[in-house]
């Protein structure tokens, strides 16, 4: 019986997508998706979500869960993976976990701290100070009072920056020290990998040539039929994904091509480091320098976790 869970993790575009595939398919595993983005409908392009041929070979969950209008959190998340994870070890089958939503991943191994709800009127009064000084002044003064979650949120992603600064102003405790607080453990054993390339000038080059192909692949126009929607707006989770809302400025005039392509790129290859600070503090965590397959299964035959 099956009593653990193969976790396979890394940067953007540094192969673990392909990894966990070729181990699903040598060891007759399942696939759960940790990506943010992956669990939305109609996002497929910009996702690099696994097509239909590829879920009919190997079966996926945790994908096409939400619709685009509809928020999902890193405590979805965790619910959600715990659930499906439980069903596949049920039929004896190995549950693969891969994705690059590091917050997904630290929420379902440490659990998640209870976390202050949420306050309209201070979101409002936050909103009013963006409005009259800008974000890089809110910026600067979540640097002082948690730098390492400023450190971690994109200065260009209002809604991460609103939500630390409200947790600190309606507790006086900073969003870094309720992560650091343990919550529920995984009640299953991990077994984790992560490729980590050492030198990101192939994965820099592997981000623009990705990118560039979902540019290829009809990328502008998934973004274009997104937006079409009423209900979606670029003050939610799925707009708010590297690569959308760059599009998303470019259809509404506010940048051209050239420069929605150069601000997409520079955000995933944000994004990248950002998944390697993350990594760097893992523990347990199994390293690759690529995707390399016969190392893997050598990782995955030397454990005892997985049961």
């Amino acid at each position: 019986m099956i009593e653990g869970a193969l976790v396979i993790t890394g940067p953007t575009a540094s192969g673990k997508s392909s990894l966990a595939l070729e181990l699903a398919s040598r060891l007759g595993g399942e696939i759960v998706s940790a990506d943010s983005a992956q669990v939305y409908r109609g996002m497929d392009i910009g996702t690099a979500k696994p097509d239909a041929e590829t879920q009919s070979v190997v079966k996926h969950h945790l994908i096409d869960i939400r619709h685009p209008e509809e928020p999902y959190s890193a405590a979805d998340f965790r619910s959600d993976a715990l659930r499906v994870v439980a069903e596949i070890q049920s039929r004896d089958v190995l549950p693969i976990i891969t994705g690059g939503t590091m917050l997904y991943l630290k929420a379902l191994k440490e659990g998640l701290s209870a976390l202050p709800p949420a306050d309209q009127s201070v979101r409002d009064e936050i909103l009013k100070e963006a409005e009259a000084l800008g974000w890089p002044h809110l910026l600067e003064e979540l640097q002082r009072v948690d730098p390492e979650a400023a450190s971690r949120i994109n200065p260009t992603d209002p809604q991460r920056l609103q939500r630390a600064l409200e947790v600190f102003r309606i507790s006086g405790k900073s969003l870094s020290s309720y992560h650091a607080q343990t919550g529920e453990p995984c009640p299953f054993p991990l077994l984790e990998i992560a490729i980590m390339p050492p030198d990101r000038g192939p994965l820099h080059k592997a981000i623009e040539e990705r990118f560039m192909q979902m540019l290829d692949q009809g990328f502008v126009e998934e973004v274009r039929k997104l937006k079409s929607n009423p209900r979606v707006h670029e003050g939610l989770p799925a707009v708010k994904a590297v690569g959308y809302r760059q599009i998303w400025s470019y259809l509404e005039g506010k940048v051209d091509e050239q420069n929605m392509i150069e601000t997409g790129l520079a955000a995933t290859r944000q994004l990248a480091k950002r998944q390697y600070t993350w990594l760097r503090g893992w523990q347990d965590l199994h390293t690759m320098e690529g995707a390399d397959l016969g190392e893997a299964l050598k990782i995955v035959g030397n454990s005892t976790i997985l049961g």
